[in-house]
C-alpha cells in the first residue's frame, strides 16, 4: 500500500508539472516586453520629427498602431532592413528576431496590454534621435526654398562659405532636414578654394543654383574612370542623408578632414508630397579635440554609362575600384532608383580570394540605408571593390514610370544611377588618392 500511495504522489506531482509546463507564458505587456523591442529596432525614425509618419515612444502612441505593427513585423515590411543575413554583420541591424517577432504579434492578439510603468526600461535616448545634441557649429540654408504641391524639382545647389582659417578635424557631421516630407536625399559636399573655379563656377553663395542639365556636376578621376567625388579630388563627399537612415557616430580617434578657406555644399532633392510647403536643412558639425589617428573618407563606385533596354527584368550593371594603400571599410551605401532590383557589394583580394561584403536581394527605393559593418574590414593593396547593380524595367514592376522606354543615367528618380557609396578610414598622412575606378560594359541576364 506504501508503495502504492507513493507512486501515485509520483504520478500526481508528474501530471501537475506537465500541466504548469504546458501553460502559455505569460501575457507579454508594452512596458515589460514590447518598449525594449521599440527602443532597440523602431524608435530612431518612430520619433517627433522624424520620417516616419507616427511616434511609438509611448503607450498611448502605440496601442493605436497595434494591428499595423503586426501585419509589419509579420510581412517583414518594418523595420526596414534589407541586407541578406548570409553576408556580413552590420552594428546597426534594426531587422527583428524571430522571438521579437513572436512577442509583438502575441502581445497584439492578446489585448496589446500595458502592463506596469514600473517594468519600462531605462529610455534609450532623448526626444530626439540626433547623435550631435551639442554642436560646435550649424550651416543650414540660407533661405526657406519653397516646395510646390506637385511637379518636378530639379536638384538644386547651395553653396555656404564655412571660414574657416585653419584645417578642421570634425569628429561628426548629422544632416537635418527642414521638411523630411519632401527631402528624398542630400548630399553635403566640401569644396576646397582650389577647385571655386572648377566645380559649380557659377553657384553664387547662399544662392539656390541649378545647373544646365548638361553641366551637371561631376568629377571624373581624370578620364580613366567614372569616379563622381574621387578622394583627394579638391571636392569631398562628407555627409549624406535619405529615407531610414540614421546617423552614426565616428569612432574614437576617427575625423574628416575639411581644409581651411572650404565652402560647405548642399545638393539637395526634393519629392513634392502633394502640400506646398517649404524646406531649411541644417547640418551640425562637432570638431575632433585632438588630432585624429584615422581620416575617414565617403566616396561612390559609380558607373555613368549605362542604358536599359525597355522591358529588360533582370539587367545587370558593374563598377569597380582597386585600392593602391591599406585601408579599413567601415560602411556601406547603396543607391539606385525606382528600376532598382538589387545590389551587392564584393572583393577581390589581392590573393585572389573572393568575398560578398552586402547583398540587397530586394532593394527598397523609399528606405536607402547606409549599413555600417560591425567590424571594420581590413582591406589591403590592391584589393578591387566591386558593385553589381540589377535593374527591372519590366511591367512586372510595380513602380516602373514606365516599362516601354530605355532608361538612360540621370538624376531623376524615373532616370537611373548605380552609385555605391563606400566610407574608408586610413592612416591621415597618408594621401587621400587611395583608389582608382572602372566600369564594365553592361550585361542583361534576362
Amino acid at each position: 500500500m506504501r508503495a502504492i500511495s507513493l507512486l501515485a504522489l509520483v504520478l500526481v506531482g508528474t501530471a501537475v508539472a506537465s500541466a504548469l509546463g504546458s501553460r502559455p507564458a505569460a501575457e507579454p505587456t508594452f512596458y515589460k516586453d514590447v518598449l525594449p523591442i521599440l527602443q532597440k529596432n523602431c524608435q530612431s525614425c518612430h520619433r517627433p520629427g522624424e520620417v516616419a509618419p507616427m511616434a511609438l515612444l509611448t503607450y498611448e502612441q502605440t496601442r493605436p498602431w497595434a494591428k499595423a505593427i503586426k501585419e509589419a513585423v509579420i510581412e517583414k515590411k518594418m523595420p526596414p532592413w534589407y541586407a541578406d543575413p548570409a553576408h556580413g554583420h552590420f552594428e546597426n541591424d534594426r531587422s527583428l528576431s524571430p522571438k521579437e517577432v513572436e512577442t509583438l504579434v502575441s502581445w497584439v492578439d492578446q489585448g496589446a496590454k500595458a502592463g506596469n510603468p514600473k517594468d519600462s526600461p531605462r529610455p534609450a535616448s532623448s526626444e530626439s534621435s540626433s547623435t550631435v545634441e551639442k554642436p560646435d557649429m550649424v550651416i543650414k540654408l540660407p533661405v526657406d526654398f519653397p516646395i510646390p504641391a506637385s511637379g518636378t524639382v530639379e536638384y538644386t545647389w547651395f553653396v555656404m562659405p564655412t571660414g574657416f582659417t585653419e584645417d578642421k578635424w570634425v569628429q561628426n557631421i548629422e544632416v537635418r532636414p527642414g521638411d523630411r516630407a519632401v527631402v528624398h536625399h542630400v548630399v553635403v559636399l566640401a569644396r576646397e578654394p582650389r577647385m571655386r573655379e572648377k566645380y559649380l563656377k557659377d553657384a553664387k553663395p547662399g544662392e539656390p543654383f541649378v545647373p544646365p542639365r548638361r553641366e551637371l556636376p561631376r568629377m571624373a578621376d581624370d578620364g580613366t574612370g567614372d569616379f563622381q567625388l574621387p578622394p583627394g579630388g579638391g571636392v569631398e563627399l562628407i555627409a549624406t542623408y535619405a529615407p531610414g537612415s540614421a546617423p552614426t557616430p565616428l569612432k574614437p580617434g576617427q575625423a574628416r578632414l575639411i581644409k581651411a578657406g572650404s565652402d560647405i555644399i548642399f545638393q539637395m532633392h526634393y519629392t513634392p508630397s502633394g502640400k506646398a510647403t517649404v524646406d531649411r536643412t541644417l547640418i551640425a558639425l562637432t570638431f575632433a579635440k585632438e588630432p585624429p589617428k584615422e581620416r575617414v573618407v565617403t566616396t561612390d563606385i559609380s558607373n555613368l554609362r549605362f542604358r536599359i533596354p525597355p522591358g529588360a527584368e533582370n539587367y545587370q550593371v558593374f563598377a569597380r575600384v582597386t585600392l593602391y594603400e591599406d585601408t579599413k571599410l567601415l560602411a556601406l551605401f547603396p543607391h539606385m532608383h525606382l528600376r532598382g532590383k538589387a545590389f551587392e557589394y564584393r572583393v577581390k583580394y589581392p590573393t585572389g580570394e573572393t568575398e560578398v561584403l552586402l547583398r540587397v536581394p530586394k532593394f527598397n527605393f523609399n528606405w536607402q540605408l547606409t549599413y555600417w559593418l560591425k567590424e571594420p574590414k581590413e582591406l589591403p593593396k590592391g584589393t578591387l571593390i566591386e558593385c553589381v547593380a540589377t535593374y527591372d524595367n519590366s511591367a512586372k514592376n510595380r513602380v516602373n514610370p514606365d516599362p516601354t522606354a530605355e532608361v538612360k543615367v540621370g538624376p531623376q528618380t524615373w532616370e537611373e544611377m548605380l552609385t555605391g557609396f563606400i566610407d574608408l578610414a586610413f592612416d591621415p598622412h597618408k594621401d587621400p588618392r587611395i583608389t582608382k575606378s572602372a566600369v564594365e560594359t553592361t550585361r542583361s541576364s534576362n
